[in-house]
């Protein structure tokens, strides 16, 4: 099958389109022939390297989190889903490879794709609506009447998160350009924060959760907008210690995690307010959920541009240039 594999880490490395073996089809695996792909921030990040630690890929191997297609083959374990099936999902870590003509992805971790989205608005959803649900719905607990921050609202994650925490019925801040501030308003944020003109820590105060995707200066000052007892989750670190227990991490890594995050849990503690690190995991039957809200009408994708297979090199370079409104997404059928 055509693929498009990492030879080597490294920032300015390139994917090579090369043909390589079909993947080995386990027996609680679902074999899918992937029709659209999305491309993530995650990507660029394991191509160069950075979550080693946590991600020990061995190159080569094939990048790409999000899928969109129609089931080929299951494995003889499976009995949620037949050939024919249109699904979608994000394959679990160290099994990703969405970047090709066929993927395998463990049956637990796929659902069927929404009735009412085309395979490119599908393949736009698991990694950020997953990383939503489980920032919002299982760690926040956000509740009816909370405010929540949102950074990044034109982004992937934050397009996702701005329409579940309006379903959820919170008050809902965010930051971006005024470029984009009509998108976001239409999303359902109530509060937007221009970054090119404000600081948001001077606009934003007394909020029940924080959901943070920015630097670490971002993080810092992110803390301050919290009432005490609220919580800040980010999902671009640094880890905290109760995620390398989480993921059964080694000792020594362990070590590295709790002292990477130890200014900013130090800071929360004197701040009164939680810090925590989320690393979204896979799971079909959240995506399920979300599916439910997506033929509802309650969310609905945000695409900037669909590549075609042979620009995945661009479609990459798109989106590591921060300027995309909503999903990148790979177009291979």
């Amino acid at each position: 099958m055509k693929a498009f594999i990492l030879d080597r880490y490294g920032k300015k490395e390139q994917l090579r389109a090369a043909d390589v073996p079909e993947p080995e089809l386990r027996d609680d695996d679902v074999l899918i022939q992937v029709h659209a792909a999305a491309v993530n921030l995650i990507d660029a990040k394991v191509r160069n390297g950075e979550f080693k630690l946590i991600l020990p890929y061995r190159t080569p191997f094939v990048l790409g989190h999000d899928v969109a297609g129609v089931v080929v083959r299951v494995g003889p374990r499976v009995r949620q889903f037949k050939a024919g099936d249109e699904v979608y999902s994000r394959p679990d870590d160290l099994r990703i490879g969405t970047f090709a003509e066929l993927v395998a992805v463990k049956e637990a971790s796929v659902a069927i794709k929404p009735k009412n989205m085309s395979m490119e608005e599908a393949a736009s959803i698991p990694l950020v609506g997953l990383t939503a649900w489980q920032a919002l719905v299982e760690k926040a607990r956000l509740k009816k009447g909370q405010k929540v921050f949102i950074q990044a609202g034109s982004g992937g994650v934050g397009t996702f998160a701005i329409q579940l925490a309006k379903h959820l019925g919170a008050t809902v801040a965010t930051t971006t350009s005024a470029g984009n501030a009509a998108l976001v308003k239409s999303l359902g944020a109530d509060v937007i924060v221009d970054y090119k003109k404000d600081a948001f820590e001077e606009k934003l105060g007394g909020y029940d959760v924080v959901l943070n995707s920015q630097d670490g200066k971002t993080l810092a000052k992110s803390l301050g907008v919290l009432t005490p007892g609220g919580n800040l989750i980010s999902i671009s670190g640094p880890p905290d210690p109760q995620f390398a227990q989480d993921i059964k991490a080694p000792w020594v890594v362990t070590q590295v995690m709790r002292a990477l995050s130890f200014g900013v849990r130090r800071q929360a503690r004197r701040l009164q307010v939680g810090y925590s690190f989320l690393f979204m995991k896979s799971s079909g039957s959240q995506l399920q959920k979300i599916t439910h809200l997506i033929e509802s009408g309650t969310i609905r994708p945000v695409i900037d541009k669909v590549f075609p297979f042979d620009a995945t090199n661009e479609a990459m370079a798109y989106v590591e240039s921060g300027r995309a409104k909503g999903k990148v997404v790979i177009k291979l059928r």
